[in-house]
């Protein structure tokens, strides 16, 4: 079953209204929470390309929820909450970076692309489409006891350091598999390459931040969901990064790997539509090779736009990707480097955790 799209929320400054999703501690790996700390915003993603690799060669153990997402949640120090994983670096944990350590997923040259046209007219009646389509009531609403199973498909170009030698590898794409229950305090991974093949657990006190009832409990009114994302993100992102683009951010981290109410999935692009410099592109490419139409919005800070790509008959949200756009001069990475694609190849509820579409509870 496919469904209409799918991180992090704050202390309590906030008193006036409920905080975008719920506020709380989570624990790192060993060593990563003064990482974090001194690193400066410029190398932020690289950071947390760092953090998503370390925990792959390292062994796997059941979690408290310290990184649930090997790919799409942010690693940050203590306190950190959903939209300021996003919205740090302006960019996502899928967004390319460097590392010093070697990985059996590191198998390919740079992924790149042709860049499709960008038409900043053409974005706020594409998104009045797309949430149109996402509005559609017609996909299986959750009850209690069940579990919210999302499969993809995902690859990153980074650039690799082994002692004093670098090279732009990519990965090669491999697939992801989440289950997350409705509150967001269990769940489990399975990601090729990473987590090994029976996954990791993602149970713990600390509920994932994109869970399906922390959704189902934004406004529906885009202007107010739009100020309640820039609040925010405004309340932790780095004054470098762009507010626009760490609202943009913010609502790609909520859309992603989720299963959103169909209203709230409707709202969400609308407020999408009221963020300026939100463009649509012609055609843009997922990690399936499926080609679609995208909205997206590029962040001039470091050259990368960041795509959500939508099927261009049905406005089914299909998967997004990060490309360079603008050479910059401190960057191996070259225009048209594709630094993160993924594509989402199933969205489903199911009764169990780990349980499969179709398979018998």
């Amino acid at each position: 079953m496919n469904a209409s799209p799918s991180h992090r929320p704050h202390p309590a400054e906030w008193t006036e209204t409920q905080s975008l999703l719920p506020s709380a501690e989570r624990d790192l790996p060993a060593g990563r929470h003064q990482f974090h700390k001194e690193q400066m915003m410029a190398r932020i993603h690289e950071d947390l390309r760092t953090a998503s690799r370390t925990s792959a060669t390292s062994p796997v153990a059941p979690v408290k929820r310290a990184n649930p997402f090997l790919r799409r949640t942010i690693l940050l120090p203590a306190a950190a909450f959903a939209l300021a994983g996003a919205v740090v670096g302006g960019l996502a944990l899928t967004d390319g970076g460097t590392q010093d350590d070697t990985t059996a997923l590191a198998t390919g040259p740079a992924l790149t692309t042709s860049i499709g046209v960008a038409d900043a007219k053409g974005a706020p009646r594409l998104l009045e489409r797309i949430s149109l389509a996402a509005a559609d009531t017609s996909a299986p609403t959750p009850h209690k006891g069940q579990y919210i199973y999302i499969a993809s498909k995902v690859a990153d170009t980074y650039v690799k350091t082994v002692g004093d030698k670098s090279e732009v590898v990519s990965d090669e794409l491999h697939s992801r598999q989440v289950w997350n229950s409705l509150d967001g305090r269990d769940g489990w991974l399975i990601e090729a390459g990473k987590t090994g093949d029976k996954g990791i657990t993602l149970k713990g006190d600390t509920p994932y931040t994109g869970a399906y009832n922390a959704l189902a409990a934004l406004p529906t009114d885009p202007d107010a969901l739009l100020q309640r994302i820039y609040r925010e993100s405004d309340a932790v992102r780095d004054p470098e990064v762009p507010r626009d683009q760490a609202a943009f951010v913010a609502i790609g981290g909520l859309l992603f790997e989720s299963y959103p109410p169909a209203e709230v999935g409707a709202a969400l692009y609308k407020a999408a539509a009221k963020i300026p410099g939100v463009v649509s592109v012609d055609d843009a490419v997922d990690a399936t090779g499926r080609h679609g139409v995208a909205i997206a919005r590029q962040n001039d800070t470091d050259g990368w736009r960041t795509e959500w790509i939508f099927d261009k008959k049905t406005l089914r949200f299909l998967g997004e990707r990060t490309v360079v756009v603008k050479a910059m001069a401190d960057s191996p990475l070259k225009v048209g480097t594709v630094t993160h694609t993924s594509a989402i190849t199933e969205r489903a509820v199911v009764d169990a955790n780990k349980q499969l579409p179709g398979q018998a509870s």
